[in-house]
């Protein structure tokens, strides 16, 4: 059971380093020495052909269990793969324990393929409140962080997403179509139109942290699992972005999110892209 002798804040002030190292450690003893040498035993298929998980998805999720475990006495981890082994996991997020919601390689798919758009993300919620959040691009050596209130930073550079240029076409990175049934690909359709220029994205974590870059302007996506958004949803909001679901309130890591839902680099932005996808719904 989680006894709470500091406030998350004052474990965050103390060991936010701790954390951060554990992220790269992880990455760098399981998932960079795999990268470009995975061999063929190393690759399954979870839910189907466009459902991968790779040796370096599980013993990185394993290492950060660990460690994270340690650094926050009675915390839990939800972590995509030990949630794929018994989902029973993921009703962690509905209690009153601190999580570390954990997506060991986010863009597994790029990560088989030898590209190095993947990533690893960490997301410490508390009573269903993202507090904090890790996005580590290992390949590129990128590290984002966000601390709910204290802004976002990419290698220690703080993040401001602002408002996408007048008069150009808004870039949306949308659920790709391999991983959407024939319901969500009509909604998202929605976004193919005057004005906006969609595109399926990649890594979700990545495209997150374009948007907070004010690199893209906006996501839409059709699924909720915590692992892919957490992170990088804080990441947006702290750099000054926002999201929005279908029934126009934001995202909830815990779940009953009406979808698709939108997060933008501002909230104009967003209720733009909220307004096209609830129209077609």
């Amino acid at each position: 059971m989680f006894e709470e002798t500091e406030t998350i804040d004052e474990f965050l002030a103390r060991c936010s380093a701790d954390v951060e190292e554990a992220v790269r450690k992880a990455a760098a003893a399981e998932i960079l020495p795999r990268f470009r040498r995975l061999a063929a035993h190393e690759v399954d298929q979870k839910s189907g052909p466009h459902d991968l998980v790779t040796d370096a998805d599980r013993l990185a999720e394993l290492r950060l269990t660990e460690d994270l475990g340690s650094l926050l006495p009675g915390s839990v981890v939800v972590g995509e793969e030990a949630v794929h082994a018994d989902p029973a996991v993921y009703q962690a997020l509905q209690g009153d324990a601190p999580v570390w919601i954990v997506d060991p390689v986010d863009g597994t798919r790029q990560f088989v393929h030898g590209d190095d758009g993947f990533c690893t993300l960490v997301a410490l919620v508390h009573r269903g409140v993202v507090i904090a959040s890790w996005t580590y691009a290992a390949a590129r050596d990128q590290l984002a962080t966000a601390v709910r209130g204290r802004g976002a930073f990419l290698d220690g550079e703080r993040l401001f997403a602002g408002p996408p240029e007048p008069g150009r076409d808004l870039v949306v990175a949308t659920s790709h179509p391999d991983y959407t049934t024939d319901d969500q690909k009509r909604a998202l359709r929605a976004l193919w139109t005057d004005g906006l220029a969609p595109r399926p994205c990649g890594s979700a974590g990545l495209e997150y942290l374009a948007v907070a870059r004010g690199e893209l302007d906006a996501v839409a996506f059709s699924w909720e699992a915590a692992w892919d958004h957490a992170a990088g949803l804080l990441l947006v909001e702290e750099a000054g972005g926002a999201h929005l679901t279908l029934s126009g309130e934001p995202f909830r890591v815990t779940g009953g999110n009406a979808l698709p839902f939108t997060a933008a680099r501002d909230a104009a932005t967003a209720r733009r892209v909220a307004g096209l996808l609830n129209a077609a719904s």
